[in-house]
Parts: C-alpha cells; sequence; structure tokens
C-alpha cells in the first residue's frame, strides 16, 4: 500500500510539474543514459575475456580432520595480466592452497600454480601453462577521483562473469591485512561486492583495471575495498622476479606509548604519543644507525610518527639500501639518525 500510494504521488507531481510548465525528460536526458550504458557495456566488453575464476583447494585444519573431512574448498575472481598465463588475485584467495584451478573466460578450466603471495597487501600471482591468453591493460590509480565511475567482475557465490557498477567512494583509506599490517592507500567503492569477487578487477569506464577487489564490510551496505593497481602492479612484478616482496627492515621491535607532555614541550612535538623502541637486533640496520632501547621515534623523513602503523608505513614503503631519515627523543635530546634499511630476512614486525 506504501509503496502504490508512493508511486500515484510521484505520478502527480509528474502531472503537475507538466502543468505548470516545467521541462519534461528529453532526448538528451535519454542520450545522457545511453552513454552510462555504453560506458559500462563498452568496459565490460574490453575487460571480460581477462577476468577468470579460481576454484582452490587447501588442507582443512585440524578439527575438520578429525571428523574425516582432509581439505577445504574454495574460490575466487582474478585478471589476467600478461598473455603467458599470469594471473593477478588475492593472497587470502590461494594463500595455502594446494591445488588453483583457473577457468578462463572461454570455458576451460586450467590447473595453475601459485607463483608467489604477499600477504601484507593481499595480492598474489598464479601462472597458467597456458600462452597467448587475452590481458587486461593495467591502468593509474592514481588518477582516480571521488566519484568516479567504477566496474567490478567477478564470480561472487560462484556466478561467474558477473558485473556491477558504482562509484569511487572514497580515496586514501587504510585496511588491515590479515597479516595485521596496514594496506595504504585503498580504495573504497559503492560496487556492490560479494564473497568470490575476492581478487577481481575493478575498472574504469574505458576498462583499465584501477584496482584489485579485494574486502566488504560484513552487514554494510555500500562499504567496499580495492587495493589500488599501482600497489598491485609494483608487489606482481617482484612476485613475479622472486615469488616474494623485498621490503624494507629496520630491526626494531616497538610500540606505541603516549608522550610526557613536558618531553614534548620541550622538544616540539605536537603530537601525544610517539614510538618508544623495546629492542633492536644485533646487526640491524637500527643497530648500525646507533638507535638504543627507549629512544622515542616521533618523526620519519620529515613526516609525523605518532603510533606503531606510522612507523610500520614508513619502513615499509621504503626502497631496500636507501636512506630512511628517523628523528628520535632521547634523554640528552633530539637526534636525526639517517638509517639504510636492509632487506626483510623473513616477517617480523618491521
Amino acid at each position: 500500500m506504501d509503496t502504490v500510494h508512493l508511486v500515484a504521488t510521484n505520478g502527480l507531481g509528474a502531472e503537475r510539474a507538466a502543468a505548470d510548465g516545467a521541462p519534461r525528460p528529453t532526448a538528451d536526458d535519454a542520450e545522457l543514459l545511453d552513454a552510462y550504458s555504453r560506458a559500462v557495456t563498452g568496459a565490460v566488453e574490453r575487460l571480460a575475456p581477462a577476468v577468470v575464476s579460481l576454484a582452490v583447494a587447501r588442507p582443512a585444519p585440524e578439527r575438520f580432520r578429525r571428523r574425516g573431512l582432509r581439505e577445504l574448498r574454495g574460490g575466487g575472481s582474478g585478471v589476467v595480466i600478461a598473455p603467458d598465463g599470469y594471473v593477478l588475485t588475492n593472497s587470502h584467495v590461494v594463500h595455502g592452497a594446494t591445488h588453483v584451478d583457473v577457468h578462463l573466460s572461454d570455458g576451460r578450466a586450467v590447473s595453475s600454480e601459485v607463483v608467489g603471495d604477499d600477504p601484507p597487501t593481499d595480492l598474489a600471482v598464479v601462472r597458467v601453462p597456458d600462452g597467448s591468453l587475452p590481458a587486461a591493460t593495467l591502468g593509474d590509480s592514481s588518477r582516480l577521483r571521488v566519484g568516479q565511475l567504477v566496474i567490478a567482475m567477478g564470480s561472487p557465490l560462484g556466478f561467474q562473469a558477473t558485473v556491477t557498477a558504482g562509484v569511487v567512494s572514497a580515496l586514501g583509506r587504510t585496511l588491515r591485512a590479515e597479516s595485521g599490517r596496514l594496506i595504504e592507500n585503498v580504495i573504497q567503492t559503492d560496487a556492490a561486492l560479494n564473497p568470490g569477487n575476492s581478487g577481481g578487477p575493478l575498472a574504469d569506464a574505458r576498462g583499465l583495471v584501477v584496482g584489485v577487489n579485494t574486502a566488504v564490510i560484513a552487514g554494510s551496505q555500500g562499504l567496499c575495498f580495492a587495493i589500488p593497481v599501482n600497489t598491485a602492479t609494483w608487489v606482481a612484478s617482484q612476485l613475479i622476479r622472486q615469488g616474494r616482496v623485498q621490503r624494507a627492515y629496520l630491526g626494531v621491535t616497538a610500540q606505541t606509548v603516549t608522550l610526557d607532555r613536558r618531553i614534548a614541550v620541550a622538544s616540539r612535538v605536537a603530537a601525544a604519543t610517539a614510538v618508544r623502541i623495546m629492542e633492536v637486533q644485533p646487526g640491524s640496520a637500527a643497530a648500525v644507525a646507533g638507535l638504543r632501547p627507549g629512544d622515542l621515534i616521533v618523526g620519519a623523513d620529515g613526516r609525523p610518527v605518532t603510533t606503531l602503523d606510522d612507523l610500520l608505513a614508513a619502513v615499509g614503503g621504503h626502497a631496500v639500501g636507501t636512506r630512511l631519515t628517523l628523528d628520535v627523543l632521547r634523554g640528552d635530546g633530539r637526534h636525526t639518525l639517517p638509517t639504510y634499511p636492509t632487506g626483510m630476512p623473513a616477517e617480523p614486525a618491521m
């Protein structure tokens, strides 16, 4: 009844508007709608041949094995980024997988291998041993604008080759990966994503890939996230070359602490918190630079460091072997210490 009443009221309003001489919808308005449709369909036609779905098997946890279930099966999406079979997807889709089948747009299902995965950015690359595949064209995520049309493709809930469209809702978000690290500069979109969309492409109106769909917030509507393609390009190139991402390593254990107000005033630090070094690994870049337990890090390369996440971002996004200048407070005053982070030996905190 409410819906009928609403429609009737809207219809009456339209009649009154026409009677009052208000402009009716014109052919130009229809053309605008057609332009939107053409943009979406054109992008889909260009991108669809490169979009794939993944069927993944991984060992079952012990509690399931006790019940006789040896492996778990799941799925996700991906996009071919090179004609020789390299497929970009999410780390959480293929991490720990014992078998990955890639279902191509032409209907074939091909066994593939995981080239490498990077939990800190939730990205991975798998390879299909079949050349001459249609590959997507990668765009430039740094040129995205809030409100821009974007199209998501993938296989949500097992429905292959599904398309949704929306806009860029926000830029520069941070998202915490399963590894605990923050993923910087994440794209927020209202293009509908569901389980199974993970790893699929987010494209612009030209069909260029601008992001890799990665997450939704459970219980929400229109809060979906994608890893920017500029990040994905850098990660994928390292995974293809060496099977892992080489990140900078400082060699400290640290925590966020409240900064004593007297120290902050004396050192002219505006923030209320800083990062205290708890431990310095022997022989590390931090040890060579002279960092000590108890030092308070308040800046990195001229940017404030107020939390542990700030320090993780500064170190994690830094090129191995290049200079990273830290602003440090210790008992005898404020110091500026040059450090030269090395390659990460494993996966420590930073």
